[in-house]
């Protein structure tokens, strides 16, 4: 037994019950101090336990007990000849091999040698013969089974069907994880078997829709940097789109520095400001559209202070992300706000939060890919137009191609060096989403640029660009009508940036 909490509670009210207990190992140790008695395995097996522990249960007079049907005369029969006694209870903890793989310091053989082998046998047979068998993988169900026999002598075959089930989940999800380990251990990229497990997080109350059940699951070994992983300081529970937005708020704050504010509604960024401080940041961010921060999501990558947190305070936000929050910001915060979710998230954790890869699924499948980290800068740009950008075009258009990304495609930003002013989200072909960020900037075009998270597939972009009076532009190209929209730049004095590199996002 790994985990040894309750079970002395646990053994100990067997054996009040008239059970028989064999133990091994440290449990037994345990338990025989504590005045239980128990009996040795090497006593049932006859044979002594070996090699460090690795050989013990790993016996016809164990699996034998646990597996022989009891309606079957000849398994019966089988029983009394080689002098084996049923067991019709199983308790079994796995050794620690999560627990131990996510030590810093962990070595290739400490992680071998906490691979259980009998433990998972044994859960198995049990399990296999739930008819007669009951076993218990998890602490919390020792008082359900001790209900049973206490009230009725033994477990009903629901409940043994039920906990069989649980085992199995258990052993995959063990198993899962081991076979993620030694996967990543050999190199393999592209194993013929994908394996994965989640823990349950957090049923929620409904999914996209309230007519869609939901529940949010977190991968096995925890990821730092995740929503999962953030501390709630006060608010309602997430809701599932409450849980995506963040996500998608999480991510896109990772590309910039800067002190920086990332507004963002239906996973589009609505609103993205960079400053010396970060109430600066947040005054940028919530110009760059009032309108759709309302009942929006805010991340910010610095703490926030008393300043920026009474400029929140006035507008409705559904969730504000930050690493930390100064005392007086809380309290600020949470004033008569009992509802907006405050969510804690180590930042320093992104560089030590190794990116899992995205899981997308499909009907009879699932998608499975990289997350989009990349962000070509300036010494990877080709500039395809006679006019060559400024300067302070230049950073406006890195500021640019940092905030397209994660712009649902077709996707259009219009920023400055510090500021978004404008985005067209989601449309089905890209004019629309060029004409879209335009009318959101207008007024605010004087030194604003414009990134296209794809190429550019008619000259017609170009032109309604132009016509906004925007003179840099920055987009993958790539199109086999690149040289119409060069020429059409050309033709308006339009400086353009190709950076070879496209970040599409459905």
């Amino acid at each position: 037994m790994s985990d040894k909490a309750g079970i002395v509670a646990f053994a100990t009210t067997l054996q009040e019950l008239g059970w028989e207990i064999i133990s091994t190992g440290g449990t037994k140790t345990a338990l025989d101090t504590a005045g239980v008695a128990t009996i040795a395995i090497d006593d049932v097996t006859d044979f002594p336990e070996m090699m460090d522990g690795r050989v013990k249960t790993l016996h016809p007079k164990i699996h034998g007990g646990l597996l022989a049907r009891r309606d079957l005369d000849s398994h019966v029969s089988a029983m009394k000849a080689h002098d084996i006694l049923p067991i019709d209870l199983v308790v079994v903890n796995l050794y620690p091999f999560k627990e131990t793989i996510i030590k810093p310091d962990v070595t290739y053989a400490d992680a071998v040698e906490n691979i259980d082998i009998g433990g998972p046998s044994m859960l198995r047979s049990a399990a296999k013969n739930h008819a007669s068998v009951t076993v218990v993988v998890d602490p919390a169900d020792y008082a359900l089974v001790l209900d049973a026999f206490s009230e009725h002598g033994d477990t009903s075959y629901e409940t043994r069907q039920k906990l069989a089930a649980k085992v199995f989940r258990h052993t995959a999800a063990y198993d899962a994880l081991i076979a993620e380990y030694f996967t990543a251990q050999v190199g393999v990229d592209k194993p013929e078997k994908l394996t994965v497990t989640y823990d349950l997080k957090q049923a929620m109350r409904y999914g996209e829709n309230p007519q869609q059940d939901a529940d949010f699951y977190e991968t096995a070994l925890p990821v730092p940097y995740s929503i999962a992983a953030a501390k709630q300081l006060n608010g309602k529970e997430l809701s599932f789109n409450n849980i995506r937005d963040a996500d998608a708020a999480i991510r896109i704050i990772r590309d910039f520095t800067a002190p920086t504010i990332v507004a963002l509604k239906h996973m589009n960024p609505c609103g993205i400001g960079s400053a010396d401080t970060i109430e600066k940041a947040w005054d940028y961010a919530y110009a760059s559209d009032p309108v759709s921060i309302f009942g929006g999501i805010v991340v910010s990558n610095r703490e926030v202070d008393v300043e920026t947190a009474k400029k929140m305070h006035d507008i409705f936000l559904e969730i504000i992300i930050a690493p930390s929050y100064s005392e007086e910001a809380l309290a600020v915060l949470t004033t008569k706000k009992k509802n907006l979710r405050i969510l804690a998230l180590d930042f320093a954790q992104q560089a030590a939060s190794e990116l899992p890869k995205e899981l997308t699924g499909v009907l009879g499948g699932l998608l499975v890919q990289n997350q989009d980290t990349t962000v070509e800068l300036r010494d990877t740009w080709d500039i395809v137009t006679d006019r060559k950008p400024s300067e302070k075009e230049v950073a406006a258009l890195e500021f640019a191609w940092r905030s397209v990304k994660y712009v649902k495609s077709n996707g259009i930003i219009i920023t400055n060096d510090h500021q978004t002013l404008g985005v067209g989200p989601g449309q089905t072909n890209r004019v629309a989403s060029v004409k879209i960020a335009i009318e959101q900037a207008a007024d605010r075009l004087e030194e604003a640029v414009l990134a296209s998270d794809a190429f550019f597939p008619f000259s017609d972009n170009v032109e309604e660009i132009a016509k906004a009076g925007i003179k840099a532009i920055i987009q993958p190209g790539g199109s086999v009508r690149d040289q119409d929209a060069i020429d059409e730049a050309n033709k308006h004095g339009i400086a353009m940036v190709f950076t070879g590199a496209r970040h599409f996002r459905h």
